[in-house]
């Protein structure tokens, strides 16, 4: 498998060294780097990039805004000298964060999150659509999971962490590639950091889902369309 990855950095020296690690991965092929994010824009939308290296600090425009600005964005490892992003980078489910200067090691375990969200990818599109599970990678080995199990999906920085009936697993994986995957009709997204189960909600209390005995806040933004989809045709009125 070939993951086809793009560099975006304004610093020449930043680019080259992420060139060389990039042609040392035999699982990586680089077919773009730019000095700019505005540069990059056709080739990003052209759905051919699977990875993004991109720096954060730019002139003209932040690698965040810009990465926000996308309306497919690809996975993502930021780069920077500045660890105060980093926050504010996995808000935006980007698969790792590198502070440069990038050693090698570290390099290579940022991408290899990008190797295992893809293999798992695949082995999840190979099940046909009426399957009633999935896989992820967690404590060292392919999980199988029912939907039927899982009470709600949390994501916490750079992992997320799957909350079913019997544990809860955490698996290096984006929000957005959970949230893509669960089914839009049993799962919904109530808050930048959870996806419930529908039929696992127990109550609402204001501006918190109750699951069991776990609080779940709802977004002030996505109340109406929480409170729409949970209670639409089930709420009895006098």
């Amino acid at each position: 498998m070939n993951i086809n990855c793009v560099i975006i950095d304004d610093e020449p020296l930043a680019r080259k060294g992420l060139k060389e690690y990039i042609g040392d991965v035999d699982f990586l092929n680089l077919i773009g780097e730019f000095d700019s994010p505005l540069k990059a824009t056709e080739l990003l939308h052209s759905g051919d990039v699977q990875l993004l290296f991109l720096d954060i600090q730019m002139p003209k425009i932040s690698g965040l805004l810009f990465f926000k600005s996308l309306q497919l964005p690809p996975p993502v490892i930021f780069t920077t000298a500045y660890p105060q992003y980093a926050l504010e980078g996995f808000e935006v489910n980007a698969l790792d964060y590198l502070v440069k200067p990038i050693s090698f090691e570290r390099f290579l375990k940022a991408v290899l999150k990008a190797k295992e969200f893809y293999e798992i990818r695949e082995t999840n599109d190979k099940e046909s659509a009426s399957s009633n599970y999935f896989f992820i990678k967690a404590d060292n080995k392919l999980v199988k999971i029912l939907f039927e199990d899982v009470l709600y999906v949390e994501a916490l920085q750079n992992y997320v962490l799957i909350h079913t009936i019997e544990k809860k697993y955490m698996t290096y994986l984006t929000f957005k590639s959970v949230e893509d995957y669960l089914p839009k009709n049993d799962f919904f997204k109530v808050h930048k950091s959870y996806i419930v189960s529908i039929s696992k909600v127990d109550s609402i209390e204001g501006n918190d889902i109750l699951i069991g005995q776990q609080h779940i806040p709802i977004s002030r933004s996505q109340k109406d369309d929480v409170l729409e989809k949970l209670l639409k045709n089930k709420f009895l009125k006098r």
